[in-house]
């Protein structure tokens, strides 16, 4: 009797596995990658661009750039393999010069067949570099698309006579412009992915330049800004699948991150209308995208709506995360050894950063 009843054990459970292998399943790569400059070698007038041009601090060639492009193409078309064997759907990025430079890139011959759509605009920053959205025209088509300023001022101290300057909570503050924090706009895409609708947010927030401390409100400027962003469109669908992705410039335990989006790391913590990181439980695993100092951060995350962890697969629904840091892409030698392999006054590398994915799954 007993053999009998671990043998009929071990037929339900042999049939439960046929049934789940017998699932089939759409995939879609999701990506973002800090370009680390990529510039082209012309002087523009309007934007603070000198160090990149053939006479400029870095020694920007031609060869170089065409070097940086070839590169760049490799890491697009292989981010997310194995486990789908086609380049990412969509991908943000950041830091780039100019629209120019991004069709430079999509004609590279490891993009070129994949017939990348480009979304840019320029934004108000110093040294004249943009966030942008890549897409497969085949996969993904947009129907809206716009760039959301981010008005933040630098914190003053004025005499007592004088009114004092500070940030507002929200962002909608009256100062003079010669205190005003030029940044990056966030980029904000709908359209639908197949036959679904999704909205993308692509982020570059203010750097911490001037240190972590003082530049940490700017950051969580942008992380309310980014909420608001997303409960706009949760307003009028409160089913809209909205990702947000980016350098966002603070690890995934920063405020910006958990205040200013609410961000929560586990499944179990997210409620309604709530967002996601799925990159949290990476950084507590020691991962990083950036290193300073020896110390690894994941500063580059895709973030999510409640929308997309539901458990029915009948629309597409997120998978799993991760970080494209193939041997190739890492310093093998030298002070840097281990860390992004980026570019020198002598070669062009790839990035500081490594990029970050998911994978987005549907039944069919």
């Amino acid at each position: 009797m007993r053999f009998f009843r671990i043998y009929f054990l071990i037929i339900v459970l042999f049939s439960i596995q046929l049934k789940s292998q017998s699932k089939r399943y759409k995939i879609h790569t999701v990506a973002f990658y800090n370009f680390e400059n990529l510039y082209d070698t012309v002087d523009d007038a309007f934007t603070n661009d000198d160090e990149w041009t053939p006479n400029g601090a870095q020694h920007w060639t031609t060869e170089k750039y065409q070097q940086k492009l070839k590169n760049l193409a490799r890491v697009i078309s292989e981010i997310g393999t194995p486990e789908n064997s086609n380049a990412p759907t969509l991908i943000g990025g950041a830091e780039i010069e100019n629209r120019g430079v991004l069709e430079d890139l999509i004609k590279e011959p490891k993009l070129q067949p994949l017939d990348f759509g480009i979304i840019h605009f320029d934004s108000p920053d110093k040294r004249g570099i943009d966030v942008a959205l890549l897409y497969q025209k085949k996969y993904f088509r947009p129907t809206s698309y716009s760039n959301i300023p981010l008005i933040i001022y630098r914190k003053k101290i004025i005499k007592k006579e004088e009114e004092t300057e500070v940030l507002d909570d929200d962002i909608e503050v009256k100062k003079e412009n010669r205190n005003r924090v030029f940044t990056r706009d966030q980029l904000l895409v709908s359209g639908f992915l197949e036959d679904e609708e999704i909205h993308i947010i692509v982020n570059h927030w203010p750097s911490r330049s001037g240190g972590e401390k003082a530049t940490s409100l700017f950051r969580e400027a942008a992380g309310k800004l980014n909420r608001k962003i997303i409960d706009s469109l949760q307003q009028i669908n409160p089913n809209a699948k909205v990702l947000t992705m980016g350098d966002f410039n603070d690890g995934p335990l920063n405020n910006s991150i958990k205040l200013g989006l609410s961000a929560k790391g586990k499944k179990s913590e997210v409620k309604e209308f709530g967002v996601i990181n799925p990159f949290e439980e990476l950084e507590n695993k020691g991962l990083g995208t950036i290193a300073y100092r020896d110390s690894w951060s994941i500063f580059d995350q895709i973030i999510m709506t409640e929308s997309f962890i539901k458990s029915d697969f009948s629309t597409f629904q997120f998978w799993k995360a991760g970080i494209f840091n193939k041997p190739y892409l890492i310093q093998t030698s030298g002070k840097y050894k281990g860390y992004p392999l980026r570019n020198t006054l002598t070669e062009a590398g790839f990035s500081d950063h490594f990029p970050v994915y998911i994978y987005l799954i549907k039944e069919f």
